[in-house]
């Protein structure tokens, strides 16, 4: 009698974190214990098709992109699952729960977990709310407004007052100053993002955080520590110890993430008493005023002369590559890669009501 779990793990995506999104995958596929589960493995291709495959080899080397098998989550909870189609011929498959190694927009932001939500299947990681407020920063500010958390100073700008370029950078400057940061509000891993200095690096960081997303977020600089914290569980989360990076550039880009072999990570920093005790605790309640579930990692600063404890921001679906800190916060912990998606998943049932 077989009593494994149907997994279906889901990678890729149409965000621009598609190929990172991808390396997560494999690691998470090479940590499902092939005792305990049978996975069936789709691909979100660029351009938004959904494809199987049944090689972690073929997932490594990109080929996946080239497979002929249509694999689509049926939103008809009497399915319960997968539907493939392949030469006009339809296969339905039950899963057990669905686990998205999906970062960014499109799998991040609660529309595959709405999708999941719609089907009636178990998924990993948190559901439609803490998803889509927490991809969104601008939201996620107001959110942690509320909970006597200090977080940089910001100022909002949608699509519509950028008709009038000036007017925002003047409303920046008379609110922050300078220097200040340019996100877009809904890209992750630090994609758009730009520092500016004076008006005219303002404007331009405007413009091209409005290439990404309708809304915009501007902050403060803070000048310190940019250290992180890793969140694991369902209705009783707990906090791993903290991690601190170590750009190589002036801030956490995308290119210093992943392409600069000079980024390190710490997980044995050295911080002032009580400070790691304090950024565990706000990233607990954090996570929970969001409505978080299953998994998140918490970002900080920690000021450089005050060592004042400032919230960054959340990612609901952290990085699973093998310079990612979530994984290697856990590992700290004792909780090796299989030990820690077997308790995500575990999550995703406590959560599920028939």
């Amino acid at each position: 009698m077989n009593n494994k779990l149907t997994v279906a793990v889901i990678f890729g995506g149409q965000s621009s974190e598609h190929s990172v999104s991808c390396v997560s995958g494999v690691t998470v596929m090479k940590a499902l214990d092939p005792e305990k589960y049978d996975m069936i493995l789709i691909g979100i291709t660029e351009d938004g098709r959904w494809i199987r495959t049944d090689s972690i080899e073929d997932v490594e080397n990109g080929e996946w992109k080239n497979g002929s098998v249509q694999a689509l989550i049926s939103p008809d909870a009497g399915d319960h699952g997968i539907i493939f189609v392949e030469n006009g011929k339809i296969e339905k498959k039950k899963v057990d729960v669905i686990f998205p190694v999906l970062h960014g927009m499109y799998g991040e932001d609660g529309t595959i977990q709405g999708l999941c939500e719609l089907a009636k299947i178990p998924y990993v990681g948190c559901g439609v709310l803490a998803s889509s407020v927490s991809m969104d920063k601008w939201y996620t500010k107001i959110v942690v407004d509320d909970l006597d958390i200090c977080q940089a100073k910001y100022v909002p700008i949608s699509h519509m007052d950028m008709h009038d370029p000036e007017a925002c950078a003047a409303r920046v400057e008379s609110e922050l100053g300078y220097p200040v940061f340019v996100k877009p509000s809904k890209a992750g891993s630090s994609v758009g993002v730009n520092k500016a200095s004076n008006r005219e690096e303002l404007k331009e960081a405007l413009q091209i955080a409005l290439q990404h997303d309708i809304h915009i977020l501007v902050e403060e600089a803070i000048v310190g520590r940019e250290i992180e914290c890793a969140v694991l569980g369902g209705y009783e989360p707990v906090a791993s110890d903290v991690g601190e990076v170590l750009s190589a550039e002036d801030f956490y880009t995308f290119d210093a993430k992943y392409n600069n072999q000079e980024s390190r990570t710490d997980l044995h920093p050295v911080f002032p008493e009580g400070k790691m005790e304090e950024v565990r605790e706000d990233a607990v309640k954090i996570f929970k005023a969001l409505d978080g579930f299953g998994c998140a990692r918490v970002d900080f600063f920690m000021e450089k002369d005050t060592h004042r404890i400032v919230f960054n921001e959340i990612n609901t679906m952290p990085g699973f590559t093998s310079i990612s800190m979530y994984p290697m916060l856990w590992q700290e912990k004792g909780l090796e890669n299989s030990a820690l998606v077997d308790r995500m998943i575990e999550t995703a049932f406590e959560r599920y009501v028939r």
